[in-house]
């Protein structure tokens, strides 16, 4: 695995990190709710991040096998991840204490 730091990634049970979990269930969660893939510009948004952190984020799933994409198809993100492995989406970042 490539590591950019010499700390340890923190994955999970299911083989990804906590923002790699995040990114899947916003997909997951946006597909569901608006009955299409989003778009990279959609998760920019969202996690508000520049365009290249996301769509290195995407390739980065992608070739993890946690998501599959059609070339040159836009909107074509695919979760391979089963619902019940996916985390709770921090859609709001509500503190929940």
């Amino acid at each position: 695995m490539n590591q950019k730091s010499g700390a340890a990634r923190n994955l999970s049970a299911q083989g990804f990190t906590e923002k790699q979990g995040q990114y899947l269930a916003f997909i997951y969660t946006y597909s569901h709710m608006f009955r299409r893939p989003p778009a990279e510009t959609d998760m920019q948004r969202h996690f508000q991040v520049s365009p290249p952190s996301v769509h290195q984020m995407i390739v980065t799933l992608e070739r993890n096998g946690l998501i599959r994409r059609q070339p040159g198809v836009a909107r074509s993100i695919q979760v391979l991840v089963a619902p019940k492995d996916l985390p709770i989406l921090d859609w709001l970042k509500i503190n929940q204490s």
